[in-house]
């Protein structure tokens, strides 16, 4: 009995000393996955954009996966309206 009440006491403080390191690096983390996040659709969506990807071949499989977020991704890029012409989001 005095070893599972120390086991959770660990764990408690794991947990607290973890939190405390870190949430103050939380902002910088997601920021950090949003633009792998972004740079991985333009790689996905480059060859479709008009740029050449010699990856375009093994992306092509990725495309309809990622259609549901694209609209998100470029409305964070800075363009207002979708920039494919297969593709109408807006």
């Amino acid at each position: 009995m005095k070893r599972d009440g120390s086991v959770s006491l660990l764990a408690e403080i794991s947990a607290a000393l973890r939190e405390f390191y870190i949430a103050p690096y939380r902002r910088t983390f997601a920021r950090a996955r949003r633009e792998e996040e972004d740079l991985f659709m333009l790689l996905v969506f480059a060859e479709t954009l008009g740029v050449p990807n010699p990856a375009a071949w093994y992306t092509l499989e990725l495309m309809p996966v990622l259609y549901e977020e694209f609209h998100d991704w470029h409305r964070r890029m800075g363009m207002e309206h979708s920039p494919l012409d297969q593709l109408r989001c807006c």
